[in-house]
């Protein structure tokens, strides 16, 4: 090839080179920081941490046992929807360490994952996976628990008892066992003790003292 000819051939590819973008310097040299992507100047990838939203909770009534063998009420933050189901699953996890201090206790011997409740016209179908009252001390307290914690919903006023899908007879405080829907009038007997009424003040007496005449 002729010099003239590999030199045309030079300055044609030096052309394309320069029409497809390519730099054509021989050596490095800087970049404005205008002419450069934003990305590659904060090159650092996205948290992939997502603002997840705490659990919006609600504070429901359970009923304990106290040290005088009656109902305690107590409260329990449920998460929302606070449906009837976790509201007695929470009843089976018992008290808390506080509590057990304080002398209350729980005749229940399922797990909060042992229960599923279902409400029509009024009637709280409680269905436990296992039997929660076989081994306990005392089966009215027991079944008492559970009737006052699922009365105290608004529209719940009786509660029938099952087991894995079977409804089951339940002591009652007059000492007989019923296989209809149980209400807290059965149970009076464990009722919450309510606080002594404070007594009445000592009504002032006004002595009006008549001067001799």
């Amino acid at each position: 090839m002729t010099a003239r000819r590999l030199a045309v051939v030079l300055v044609a590819l030096g052309v394309l080179l320069a029409g497809c973008g390519i730099p054509a310097n021989g050596s490095p040299h800087a970049v404005p920081r205008a002419d450069v992507p934003f990305k590659l100047l904060d090159p650092s990838p996205p948290s992939s941490t997502t603002n997840v939203p705490p659990a919006v909770a609600v504070s429901e009534t359970i009923f304990l046992v106290g040290p005088d063998q009656h109902v305690v009420p107590v409260t329990r933050d449920v998460a929302l929807p606070a449906s009837l189901t976790a509201i007695l699953g929470a009843l089976l996890d018992g008290p808390t360490q506080a509590e057990s201090a304080a002398g209350l206790q729980s005749f229940l011997s399922a797990s909060s994952s042992q229960v599923s409740v279902s409400v029509s016209a009024g009637v709280a179908t409680v269905d436990f996976r296992a039997n929660p009252f076989q081994l306990v001390l005392d089966q009215t307290l027991a079944v008492a628990q559970v009737v006052y914690t699922a009365t105290a919903q608004a529209g719940v006023s009786s509660v029938l008892i099952e087991i894995k899908g079977q409804p089951v007879e339940v002591p009652t405080a007059a000492g007989v066992q019923v296989g209809r829907p149980v209400t807290r009038l059965d149970y009076l007997a464990q009722a919450p003790v309510q606080p002594a009424a404070a007594p009445p003040s000592a009504s002032t007496t006004t002595t009006t003292t008549t001067p001799p005449g």
